[in-house]
């Protein structure tokens, strides 16, 4: 019998590598000898360098560069198994979790760490490069990332923009003479599962500056900023990234990245299927089993556990979902290619204890689907006749 466990983690309990470790020690219990392949999954947000370097057999990196607010940071990227692509998620240079809540200020925070990553990485040799954009604490446009990898940011008396996305409304001039020149060689694919513009009301400043720490004026003026930032790279550089969905993710850096880095946008979970093989391992497959911690309505925009169905569907291969919880209108995902979903949860009980006994609760659940599983599969046997 071969299933494939295709989970996400599950945030602030397990990753996604543990979470298709303890659906496996479940599913054992019931059948021992099962050929399991275990392809632990990430939608390009947190978690995703660690899923792809278990899948591949890749090894990970770690690097100290520039941290959101200038101090140095010790942030970890992949090398996959094949040695010539990286994944990079940018909150692991740039991200919100590395400011204290006090100290969260996107007026001057910075990519510049994330494009540290990405030149190491060029400068070991990789062809492909892949960016989790997700979890940001900046809203810079990627400018950091930018200057990181030789461009130039310039005002109008030739002086280098300092570090933050508020420096932008002084924007005069770009130089991208010194770009890293491995970057024509290479390519990138950014793991993006929002559809943001640059700017506007449902832009990088009014949806995700409050969460950063923006008030009202500050809002403002960063979208203005923004504004400006995407009007000199179309002028300039010849490219119209201002209105391409995703290109606000991340305070911007999906704009940034296709500017300076010749990035292409991809929902995130599908980079990382991709990356990982999954269809591969979904040949000949009788199942698949996903996970995330929450299943809801907004599980259809993006999400892992529909990600892996619709390629599963694409292999004619039915889908179990299991969930630390299931919100209001999960039952979306049904029309999205997953056959059924449940919760881990055996009863009511408190965040703490959810949180605490997870691994138990899916490795139960992994052993209950596996009875229901084996009870199927021997009421559809057809029965010898005995005289």
């Amino acid at each position: 019998m071969h299933i494939v466990i295709a989970p996400d983690g599950f945030k602030e309990c397990c990753t996604a590598v543990a979470v298709a470790e303890a659906l496996a020690e479940g599913w054992r219990r019931v059948f021992p000898d099962a050929d399991l392949r275990l392809a632990p999954m990430a939608d390009g947000g947190e978690g995703t360098v660690e899923a792809l370097v278990t899948s591949t057999g890749g090894k990970p990196v770690t690097v100290r560069v520039c941290g959101p607010l200038g101090d140095p940071v010790d942030a970890t990227y992949g090398i996959l198994g094949d040695g010539e692509t990286a994944v990079i998620e940018m909150a692991a240079a740039s991200g919100l979790s590395l400011v204290p809540p006090e100290q969260r200020n996107p007026a001057a925070a910075t990519t510049r760490g994330t494009g540290e990553l990405i030149r190491h990485a060029l400068d070991s040799g990789v062809r492909r490069i892949i960016v989790g954009i997700g979890g940001s604490a900046t809203n810079d446009g990627g400018a950091g990332m930018a200057q990181a990898l030789g461009c130039r940011l310039l005002d109008a008396e030739g002086r280098e923009l300092p570090p933050g996305g508020e420096h932008l409304l002084r924007l005069a001039r770009i130089d991208v003479s010194d770009r890293h020149p491995k970057l024509r060689e290479c390519e990138v694919l950014v793991a993006c599962d929002v559809d943001n513009p640059l700017c506007g009301p449902s832009g990088a400043s009014y949806v995700y500056g409050p969460q950063k720490g923006a008030d009202g004026v500050l809002i403002a003026k960063l979208d203005a900023a923004l504004r400006r930032y995407g009007e000199i790279i179309e002028a300039q550089l010849g490219a119209p990234v201002a209105n391409v969905p995703g290109a606000g993710a991340a305070g911007g850096l999906g704009a940034g990245l296709l500017a300076f880095a010749g990035g292409r946008l991809r929902p995130g979970v599908e980079v990382v299927a991709e990356a990982c093989g999954l269809a591969r391992h979904l040949e000949g497959a009788a199942l698949v089993i996903t996970a995330e911690g929450r299943l809801d309505r907004q599980s259809v925009h993006g999400k892992t556990p529909v990600g892996v169905a619709r390629f599963a569907k694409a292999h004619g291969v039915p889908v179990l979902a299991v969930a630390g919880a299931l919100g209001a209108g999960y039952h979306a995902v049904y029309a999205c290619g997953v056959d059924a979903a449940c919760s881990i949860c055996p009863g009511p009980m408190s965040l703490t204890e959810a949180i605490r006994e997870t691994g138990d609760h899916l490795r139960d659940t992994a052993e209950t689907l596996a009875r229901l599983w084996r009870l199927f599969r021997g009421a559809h046997t057809p029965k010898r006749n005995v005289r």
